[in-house]
């Protein structure tokens, strides 16, 4: 039993900023890496970022400089930091996490419900 619930989106002007939070919870013995991804529609759904326990990150290129990934992992959480935001970032965004329920298993890919994020011009 493990869920993934994420916060933060809206209805942001282009150019502005928001800031996505992601928490995961329930048996959890560990979280590898946690990224965040997003679809919009008509199209097919893309990684924005990802990142991971030791704190590697990777970025689409058409967010770099403008997003950034960070992990707090006491508290099972990743954050996506979205700065001048265009319209062609409008989507809804997923949170994804890689995660041990057990010490023994192996890890299982959970999402979350996914946040509207919509930037008008």
């Amino acid at each position: 039993q493990v869920q993934l619930v994420e916060s933060g989106g809206g209805l942001v002007q282009a150019g502005g900023s928001l800031r996505l939070s992601c928490a995961a919870s329930g048996s959890i013995w560990s979280i590898s890496k946690m990224g965040w991804y997003r679809q919009a529609p008509g199209k097919q759904r893309e990684l924005v970022a990802t990142i991971t326990n030791g704190g590697n990150t990777n970025y689409a290129d058409s967010v770099k400089g403008r997003f950034a990934i960070s992990r707090d992992n006491a508290k099972n959480t990743v954050y996506l930091q979205m700065n001048s935001l265009k319209p062609e970032d409008t989507a809804v965004y997923y949170c994804n996490a890689a995660v041990r329920v057990l010490y023994y298993t192996p890890e299982v890919g959970y999402w979350g419900q996914g946040t509207q994020v919509t930037v008008s011009s």
